[in-house]
């Protein structure tokens, strides 16, 4: 299978991106690879570039100049039918903002997506069971977002990009304004649906403290600053950097997180921890 891999184009490529609002430059020669299967966690300070890069990827948002391929298909010219197909085929994305509809039950919140694209009512069925399952939340098909906890909440988010198993998925600050251990609900599932699916993952964060508990030998991050990748490497590389920019995001970083619930491996079934996960 990791032949297969090496011979195929990158999950995700962008080759001299650049980006502007007006008068201000949002992106500078942004060029990086998501090969296939891996994780790339992107970080750095707030208005660096980050969240703008996962709507470049999505085609929601069309570069100046640059091109960007997702598995070796440019995507900036492609009409909106084309990259409806993408979107829906191929990737998932949790956004940072709560995205989901407040009238709809959990259901019909994680169905969204394949009936949108034509799914029969049977295969829906199947794919909503599995994937409530896989978040944590069979059980709960028939509550309003409104009766879920914030964790809850957001593992529907990430139940309806998972749904059908896109090759592809991105994630903006999904553990944002969470409590520690809904948090870490939340990162077993990117590592799953990573380990266990093979899903190429593009994860944005400023919780550097993530990093150790994400990592795998196919785990590299990119910082960027200014609009600029400053920074891509290996997580070690990154840990022991002496960069400027890497520098001031450990400094931002002032919690203690010696009794947050992290576990020094994520797939150690005898973990248990200290509070009930929400």
């Amino acid at each position: 299978m990791d032949a297969n891999i090496d011979r195929q184009p990158p999950a995700i490529e962008f080759r001299n991106v650049f980006l502007s609002f007006d008068d201000h430059q949002v992106l500078h020669d942004i060029s990086f690879k998501l090969e296939r299967g891996d994780m790339l966690v992107v970080t750095g300070v707030s208005g660096s570039g980050k969240s703008v890069l996962l709507r470049l990827a999505m085609g929601l948002l069309k570069p100046d100049s640059g091109q960007i391929f997702i598995e070796g298909r440019e995507i900036e010219n492609l009409n909106e039918s084309d990259l409806l197909d993408i979107r829906g085929g191929l990737m998932g994305m949790v956004f940072q903002e709560d995205s989901l509809f407040t009238g709809l039950p959990v259901y019909e919140n994680a169905a969204y997506r394949l009936e949108e694209h034509g799914w029969t009512d049977e295969e829906i069925e199947r794919a909503v069971a599995e994937v409530l399952r896989f978040v944590g939340l069979d059980g709960e098909e028939q509550k309003f977002p409104e009766e879920l906890s914030g964790g809850m909440k957001r593992r529907l988010e990430i139940a309806r990009a998972l749904i059908g198993w896109p090759r592809i998925m991105l994630f903006d600050e999904p553990t944002m304004s969470l409590d520690p251990l809904a948090a870490l609900k939340v990162l077993d599932l990117v590592i799953r649906a990573r380990d266990i699916n093979h899903i190429s993952s593009l994860y944005v964060t400023k919780k550097i403290y993530e990093l150790d508990y994400l990592a795998n030998n196919k785990t590299r991050v990119m910082v960027l600053k200014d609009g600029r990748i400053v920074f891509a490497g290996s997580v070690q590389e990154f840990k022991t950097s002496e960069l400027p920019a890497i520098k001031e995001l450990l400094a931002l970083d002032h919690h203690d997180h010696s009794r947050d619930p992290y576990f020094t491996d994520p797939w150690d079934k005898d973990r248990r921890p200290a509070e009930t996960i929400l």
